[in-house]
């Protein structure tokens, strides 16, 4: 396998799943956006394209759950736009839930990252249970 430009990866759908709340929380604390800018603005955080198939589901959970709100806007000679915007209670997830991916994500390194010095657990104590 050769080696991916950050620019071209398309990541595992199971693993956008479950990363994408949390990086929507993540990406909305600046300020509200809407669909497409959040879209772009987690391409330009190396998550790749998030189709709007993928990412509205994920805002209408985040709504229905009170970590987003929303508002629609009227658009300049074209159609209106939903914002969405982290709550109070949005952020209280995002503190909590970003410390366990923080978590989960380092215990992941570590396995990885000491099964690949490891020569992919080709240790002789690899086949002990």
């Amino acid at each position: 396998m050769g080696q991916r430009s950050m620019t071209e990866d398309r990541w595992p759908a199971s693993w956008l799943r479950g990363v994408l709340e949390v990086a929507v929380l993540a990406a909305l604390v600046d300020g509200e956006s809407y669909g497409y800018a959040l879209a772009q603005r987690l391409s330009r955080a190396g998550l790749g394209k998030v189709s709007g198939n993928t990412l509205y589901p994920v805002l209408a959970r985040l709504e229905v759950s009170g970590a987003v709100s929303s508002r629609w806007t009227e658009g300049d000679g074209g159609p209106g736009r939903k914002f969405y915007a982290i709550t109070k209670s949005g952020r209280q997830r995002l503190a909590t839930d970003g410390e366990d991916w923080e978590r989960f994500a380092s215990a992941t390194i570590t396995l990885v990252s000491e099964a690949r010095t490891n020569s992919g657990g080709n240790r002789s104590d690899a086949n002990r249970t």
